[in-house]
């Protein structure tokens, strides 16, 4: 490796028509990035991959599309647009295959461009918040370019990465994105009380960021021997680790430890996993593969989602045609869920958006993904309870989300179970 340069000189290596791989949510590499962006009329017909990522993705914007083309595997709040206006695209994946994709050269990654910590002692850096599907980038891009940050957190697991493989480096001392946790809703509340109920002792957890994940854990703290297994976790879990409620005893894989593949909160949760042995960040490839997560006895996966029709079809990645996120990981946690010996799997929602329309709806919006599909589906759970689907016929299904419904819109529910199904 060179000595350590500029952000500017870091990414001249870059050349026109290469495949670069930008690190995922709070390690996204910002001055890196910038810099790449700075020189979109040098450059042309380059290829960028990620899953969320955060800032304000510049490379994204319309007039540097003769440079840049992006290509999310999963749509974060500065790629929406972008996405839906043309000038950007979504590739559907679950988030496991995501490394299986880089790996088998079906997406080629020519760049990586990475935030890291400083190296120890024997010149190895670590990924810290984020290993994720940037572990299979690294291991195939012909050339890593690192932002070496003295406030990324080191973390255990696979993602140390030695100095010398670095093509180029810069080092920036910046603080690094915060997800801080928003006041939650009297609904967010209730359901997190509903899932509280269905989670026995000795369970293990994954769950996404959120209002209704954070619900979930606050109404945890009478719970005992709980373990995580998750793609992502934020702050909620380090007050139950802290209480001693999550303890990852019972776990059959990956005892004593939490398992994760990345993490966005807050600085006390980046200071929470810094060298903490019982926090491994892993390859999602792993953390996510249905193999693995069936074999975790009474493992619960909580997800959400946009939109559930009558019959259970689940929408998670947009609103109609206009994409919105992703398929991530639900559907390998659903599925693993469904096969563990006692595991649950459940999507959780508030009843209606903001506009008071319902997220339970006869037939999906025209042009709507199904993430999960109803025949994958068994728990759903409002503010107004849970229907358990598992082993129900289609009317059975329909009378079961219309009384977890918001009840301003069971009337008109119901009128359209009768014309779908003749009799209900």
């Amino acid at each position: 490796m060179n000595e350590t340069k500029s952000p500017k000189e870091a990414v001249e290596i870059i050349k026109s028509g290469d495949h670069i791989f930008v690190h995922t949510a709070g390690a996204t590499p910002f001055a890196l990035v910038q810099a790449l962006a700075d020189r979109h009329q040098e450059l042309n017909n380059i290829q960028i991959y990620h899953m969320h990522t955060e800032g304000t993705a510049p490379y994204a914007k319309p007039e540097y599309s003769n440079a840049f083309h992006v290509n999310s595997f999963f749509i974060g709040a500065n790629c929406r647009v972008p996405t839906n206006e043309g000038y950007a695209d979504f590739i559907p994946c679950f988030l496991s295959e995501i490394p299986l994709m880089i790996r088998s050269g079906v997406i080629e990654i020519d760049v990586a461009l990475i935030q890291v910590s400083p190296p120890d002692s024997h010149g190895y850096c670590s990924m810290g918040i984020s290993v994720d599907a940037t572990k299979a980038a690294v291991d195939k891009a012909k050339v890593i370019i690192a932002q070496i940050n003295p406030q990324m957190p080191r973390t255990h697991g696979d993602g140390l990465i030695h100095i010398n493989r670095f093509t180029a480096c810069c080092v920036v001392d910046e603080a690094l994105p915060e997800l801080k946790p928003h006041p939650m809703t009297e609904e967010e509340r209730k359901i997190g009380g509903y899932i509280a109920e269905m989670i026995d002792d000795r369970s293990t957890l994954q769950m996404g960021i959120g209002a209704i994940p954070d619900a979930v854990l606050n109404s945890l703290g009478n719970h005992k021997d709980l373990g995580v297994h998750t793609e992502m976790f934020s702050d909620g879990v380090v007050d139950l680790v802290e209480k001693g409620v999550i303890n990852n005893k019972y776990k059959t894989k990956h005892k004593d430890v939490i398992v994760s593949g990345f993490l966005l909160g807050t600085r006390k949760l980046y200071d929470f996993v810094n060298d903490n042995p019982i926090v491994r960040m892993l390859d999602i490839q792993y953390v996510n593969d249905t193999a693995v997560i069936r074999r975790l006895p009474k493992m619960i996966s909580i997800n959400s989602a946009i939109e559930v029709d009558i019959t259970g079809q689940v929408c998670a990645d947009s609103i109609g045609t206009r994409m919105y996120s992703g398929v991530g990981g639900q559907m390998d946690f659903i599925r693993g869920a469904s096969l563990s010996q006692g595991g649950k799997p459940i999507i959780a929602l508030t009843s209606t958006t903001k506009r008071n329309e319902s997220k339970i709806s006869s037939f999906l919006k025209p042009g709507a993904g199904v993430v999960t599909t109803r025949a994958h589906v068994h728990y759903i759970v409002t503010e107004f309870g849970v229907a358990n689907l598992y082993g129900k016929n289609l009317r059975e299904r329909a009378k079961a989300l219309i009384n977890i419904a918001h009840p301003d819109h069971r009337e008109e529910l119901e009128k359209a179970a009768f014309e779908r199904f003749k009799r209900f």
